[in-house]
């Protein structure tokens, strides 16, 4: 496919937004890859790649490589997604500890907004679709419900934790984020990045190194994940399109429980940090929220999540036209 700059600088825009959705436990990348409308494009793309991606080089030269395999489009969407991460990972964070209400709920309008375009994609409505959008609702929720665990602070997790919380990223409806906090690795790699970011403002390159060094590693676990899954992934939308679909909303779907802005904390952990944090919370009406609900913000915030899926929507199908 042939891009301009200023197409590749929208990709990468994309790709920011992926990131900026990544870092919160409970929204998914693979969400605003579909609604973007480049989810398939980056699932094709990322099976293609392989060793072979050498011998073109070699062979054909830098450019035509870079042609044959999309690694302009690979580049700058990971790109966006990098720069999002590095640049929001303290702001979320920080946004998650001040004001979770207002986060959740622009979070939850956003994903309430994908369900409906997502489910929109279903040409043909039967009981084998409506089953597998159930079952997928019910895996997600028990996803959402499910004790955190405690992760060892050795490198071979940072990879593990990687390999499987790409995975999910990669799945509209399934948070990697959220992956990361049930296998209990969400604040370890959290904190990595914002440690490596602190570390290189301060020049403190002790710190800089050792942070760098879980950052590969966690890195290289996303690549093989990416590698492994997205051969799986391609043949499903392939050959089960319509049940795919069907289960991502599902996914979708089962996943409000996580993000809905108001909760009731049943049991706590202690941070990295010593900090007391929830371990275990339920989503709870407003009416019976423990301090201000902030009911008109979260509607608000909510509204402009909503909508921010709306303007995706139409510049992916007004982008899509004018490629045709």
């Amino acid at each position: 496919m042939n891009r301009t700059f200023l197409s590749y600088f929208i990709v990468t825009l994309k790709g920011m937004a992926m990131g900026a959705a990544d870092v919160v436990p409970g929204v998914s990348g693979g969400t605003i890859a579909f609604v973007a409308g480049i989810y398939e494009e980056l699932i094709m793309t990322i099976d293609k790649l392989d060793l072979g991606v050498f011998k073109s080089w070699k062979k054909d030269g830098f450019k035509a490589m870079v042609a044959d395999y999309n690694l302009g489009f690979l580049g700058s969407l990971f790109l966006g997604i990098a720069i999002s991460i590095l640049s929001l990972a303290k702001l979320i964070a920080y946004l998650l500890e001040s004001h979770p209400i207002i986060l959740w709920s622009f979070f939850f309008g956003l994903v309430l907004a994908s369900i409906l375009f997502i489910a929109k994609q279903i040409k043909k409505w039967n009981a084998p679709v409506i089953i597998s959008i159930i079952l997928g609702a019910i895996v997600a929720y028990y996803i959402t419900v499910a004790v955190p665990g405690n992760a060892p602070d050795a490198w071979y997790y940072f990879l593990l934790s990687g390999f499987i919380a790409i995975i999910a990223m990669i799945l509209p409806g399934v948070s990697g984020s959220f992956i990361l906090v049930l296998l209990g690795s969400y604040g370890l790699v959290l904190g990595t990045l914002t440690d490596f970011i602190e570390a290189i403002l301060a020049r403190d390159w002790e710190t800089v190194k050792s942070s760098f060094f879980r950052v590969v590693l966690f890195s290289v676990g996303c690549v093989l994940g990416l590698k492994v899954f997205s051969k799986a992934l391609r043949w499903m939308f392939e050959h089960k399109r319509e049940i795919t679909l069907a289960v991502l909303t599902g996914f979708m779907i089962g996943s409000l429980n996580k993000i809905w802005p108001w909760k009731q904390v049943m049991s706590t952990r202690i941070d990295r940090h010593g900090n007391e944090v929830p371990l275990l919370e339920n989503s709870i009406l407003p009416d019976n929220f423990e301090g201000e609900p902030l009911v008109l913000y979260a509607t608000i915030a909510a509204i402009v999540g909503f909508l921010l899926i709306l303007g995706l929507e139409k510049a992916a199908s007004k982008q899509e036209v004018n490629a045709n």
